[in-house]
């Protein structure tokens, strides 16, 4: 247990940093867009409770990254990969998982939540959100299949016919 927490905690802050570096970093390097996760966390939290204390939406944004989207992959993604289709690699999940990811910021928070355009418009900074969201999965679950964190849901018993 101790192992499994510390590998998602660690393939969190691996994660999230991987996703700053790209989305803050490198892609404003390149001529691309820059992402600002803090902000939509920001608009997010003011939304739903008005007014929010300062720092509150940068630790959202971690929390977010280091824990729950971690936590998402290693509950939710990879499990039902292994039950539909086992013979997957775990690099497709994490592909697929980090487009879910870009899907629930972008359109669930940013448009549902925070009432911005739907996945932001559509411009320079939708596509370098999608793949940021790519980056931070596979990293994520780079670190947590090469430290073999895993969970494995099992199909209850079926009771015997008399």
């Amino acid at each position: 247990m101790k192992q499994t927490a510390f590998t998602v905690l660690a393939a969190g802050a691996f994660a999230t940093i991987a996703f700053d570096a790209f989305g803050q970093g490198l892609a404003p390097m390149f001529g691309f867009a820059k992402l600002a996760p803090v902000g939509l966390a920001n608009s997010t939290l003011n939304t739903i409770f008005e007014s929010v204390p300062k720092g509150s939406a940068y630790l959202l944004h971690l929390m977010t990254g280091v824990v729950f989207y971690t936590l998402g992959y290693l509950l939710i993604a990879r499990p039902v990969q292994k039950m539909v289709m086992p013979s997957l690699h775990w690099s497709v999940t994490a592909i697929a998982y980090g487009i879910a990811l870009w899907i629930f910021a972008l359109y669930i928070m940013a448009h549902l939540v925070a009432g911005m355009k739907p996945f932001l418009g559509f411009t320079g900074i939708t596509w370098v959100a999608l793949w940021g969201h790519i980056v931070f999965a596979v990293v994520a679950a780079w670190v947590m299949e090469a430290r073999g964190a895993s969970v494995e849901y099992t199909k209850p018993a079926q009771p015997a016919l008399a």
